[in-house]
């Protein structure tokens, strides 16, 4: 059934007006309700969001209301910046209990970021994430968003990366100048590509000056919003980078615990009383998080196609061996 911070969360979205994350958080319990094997309380309460959106939809729609649309980038930073509202809350994820704890520390410095200024001090907003692909770093940055009721702009290094001297650093002035008006999370995923290590062996003038035009806008930015560099080639970074941001977080390959949340959140409403949970987690070393979730998939709905709502030992762990094999090649 709903945990006691669920139950919060619920009151406090539905005393807030924010309809999307109430539902969200029900259709949370909803797949909770369905792992603890409560399939019929599972079916009624997602019937009844189901319910709930279409009446809200039909209200909206009769008084002409119009919901308030994503502000999106304009002229040059529409090739620069794509942006949407994620959905994503930290309790999508399974993450470690000291890196959660990390994020958490974030999110309510952010929360409290009045109180923290009017001492003195500023909140945590400047962030790299680091660690192999798949662990998370790009849906912690949708977290972090959605959390805080924030747009998630991603920066495209393809239209911000050029090879004429000078355009670079132009653009990227625009994307800073982007964070300082318009609060948001801004996420530069692949961040190797534009911090990469000045004086390395294929360093060209240009993404060096690229690099130390970067060091001095992230340094200089005193805005609200927040800038989050992920990469999962840390060894490329200059190390100058690091003492730029307020924090660096480590994501690693899931723990056989963390692996085992994946799992069971990911398989939520399918039958998996015969799943041997056990072996499961033992077949998913050297797995990402992101490849487990895509070999959840892959074992539903092959159970789907036969016509099946049950999801055996056999299912997953054919899935996960195949996700072994490519990781392989």
């Amino acid at each position: 059934m709903a945990k006691a911070d669920q139950i919060k969360a619920l009151i406090r979205s539905h005393a807030e007006g924010d309809n999307d994350r109430f539902y969200a958080i029900a259709l949370q319990v909803a797949a909770q309700a369905a792992r603890n094997g409560h399939g019929k309380f599972a079916n009624e309460l997602r019937e009844l969001v189901d319910k709930a959106k279409a009446k809200s939809s039909a209200v909206v729609q009769q008084k002409g209301i119009k919901p308030i649309p994503v502000a999106q980038p304009r002229g040059e930073l529409a090739g620069l910046l794509s942006v949407f509202y994620p959905k994503t809350r930290l309790t999508d994820m399974a993450l470690d209990e000291g890196l959660r704890a990390r994020v958490e520390r974030v999110l309510r410095e952010q929360r409290q970021a009045g109180r923290i200024r009017e001492h003195g001090f500023s909140p945590i907003r400047k962030m790299l994430l680091i660690g192999p692909p798949g662990t998370g770093k790009t849906m912690t940055a949708s977290a972090m968003a959605g959390e805080l009721g924030l747009p998630l702009f991603t920066i495209q290094l393809d239209g911000l990366i050029t090879k004429y001297m000078g355009e670079t650093a132009a653009k990227l002035r625009l994307v800073f100048d982007a964070i300082e008006s318009t609060r948001g999370v801004y996420l530069f995923d692949e961040f190797d590509a534009l911090g990469s290590e000045r004086g390395a062996k294929n360093d060209v003038g240009e993404i060096r000056r690229v690099l130390n035009s970067f060091l001095v806008f992230l340094e200089q930015d005193e805005s609200s919003s927040l800038v989050i560099g992920a990469t999962n080639h840390v060894n490329l970074l200059d190390r100058a980078l690091f003492r730029r941001f307020d924090v660096v977080m480590e994501y690693a390959l899931p723990a056989k615990d963390v692996a085992l949340r994946v799992m069971k959140g990911r398989l939520g409403l399918m039958d998996t009383s015969d799943v041997d949970w056990g072996l499961a987690s033992k077949a998913t070393e050297l797995l990402s998080h992101g490849e487990i979730v895509r070999a959840c998939e892959q074992a539903a709905k092959q159970a789907i196609l036969e016509h099946r709502t049950k999801i055996s030992s056999e299912d997953i762990l054919s899935s996960l061996v195949e996700r072994r094999q490519i990781n392989k090649r």
